[in-house]
């Protein structure tokens, strides 16, 4: 991603190879700031406090964790065994997005046979970067595919501008590159097409309209940020032609968990016939999950994060409370939006529908027994 004319990822490894470097999310818009993770508690709190966040990119941050721990392992008595429960205690830091424990478990894979403590953080390295480098990839590749239904829409349209809506921040920011429900804005706009994007603010972080819009608003795209209640009102008097989002888990049969509110996004474009697209790579699939709603873990978050809100005031951060000092607040970070309410995936090898049948065909290795 292009930003102020440098080219930036969300992290990234310094020249001296002991020291992982991501973008402070939780300063965005209003500030552009890099946090130093050096050890595995660094890596967690990252996490778990949202310097970083959307499923890819926590994938890759913990997969670099785990070469951290590695790193770690080599000055221990005993290191396999401390690498092995350094990698559990990452995997244990979030518990909806699936690619978190897919990636450490995919470094983890990668060195069960290394006993050689130095060899085995080199290739925890090598594989971390190697994640990295395919979630990019799966990214474009995802811009390209989704990019056709923006093109349809706009052959429909015409000169007018093609609307779309988004929930959350599912770009770069989240990803490594392009993003998954931007990769398809990012395509169409390079390519020409006159697009416009609603922005759902998103709380209770507001990952729309920090994240979100500033990502827009630096690759030059029209975009407007609404109130994450306004979706249903557009999409009534027609002014949604699209709605695309990203997913942090989601179900072998197409069951999605995301952000907060995409199931009422999911409800409003279904009463409304608007189109609704989930944009996700391979690795956010968990491919033993059969019912959304049952299987998958929900997060809940500090309540704090509900009663309070944070700004510029006079070029200074603010915190401010917004309910009264006593009442009690509720912080649900995901819900589930059932597959009947999809109207397909865009994946890094092609759009299916939302059936266990229709993915299987684009990933037929992942056919196997479904675990009890």
């Amino acid at each position: 991603m292009i930003v102020d004319g440098k080219d930036v990822r969300p992290i990234w490894l310094h020249e001296d190879q002991v020291t992982v470097q991501v973008i402070d999310q939780r300063r965005l818009p209003h500030e552009f700031v890099v946090f130093d993770i050096t050890t595995v508690d660094d890596c967690i709190y990252a996490i778990q406090h949202m310097v970083v966040r959307g499923a890819p990119l926590i994938g890759v941050t913990a997969a670099y964790g785990a070469y951290l721990a590695a790193l770690s392992a080599q000055r221990q008595g005993d290191p396999e065994p401390f690498f092995n429960g350094e990698c559990q205690r990452i995997k244990a830091s979030r518990p909806t997005a699936v690619n978190l424990a897919w990636a450490v478990d995919r470094v983890s894979r990668r060195v069960e046979s290394v006993s050689d403590p130095e060899q085995r953080a080199r290739q925890v390295r090598i594989e971390a970067v190697r994640i990295a480098e395919e979630e990019a990839e799966n990214c474009r590749r995802i811009g390209e595919n989704g990019l056709k239904l923006i093109e349809a829409i706009r052959e429909k349209k015409g000169e007018e501008p093609v609307n779309l809506l988004t929930h959350c921040n599912a770009g770069w920011l989240a990803c490594i590159e392009d993003g998954t429900a931007t990769a398809p804005m990012y395509s169409a706009f390079e390519k020409g097409i006159d697009i416009h994007v609603w922005v759902d603010e998103t709380r209770p972080l507001n990952q729309g309209s920090r994240l979100t819009a500033w990502e827009l608003g630096k690759r030059g795209i029209a975009h407007t940020v609404i109130t994450d209640n306004a979706g249903g009102h557009l999409m009534q008097h027609g002014m949604v032609d699209l709605v695309i989002v990203g997913t942090d888990r989601t179900t072998r049969t197409g069951d999605v968990a995301n952000k907060i509110g995409t199931y009422l996004k999911a409800l409003a474009a279904y009463d409304n016939g608007v189109p609704f697209y989930v944009a996700l790579p391979s690795s956010t699939f968990d491919w033993g999950l059969t019912d959304g709603v049952t299987q998958i873990p929900i997060e809940e978050r500090d309540p704090e994060e509900v009663r309070i809100v944070e700004g510029i005031d006079q070029s200074r951060s603010r915190k401010v409370l917004v309910p009264p000092q006593d009442s009690p607040a509720a912080n649900f970070a995901f819900d589930v939006t059932p597959a009947r309410l999809v109207t397909g995936f865009i994946t890094e090898r092609g759009i299916c529908r939302a059936t266990a049948d229709d993915i299987l065909h684009l990933f037929p290795e992942r056919a196997a027994p479904i675990r009890e």
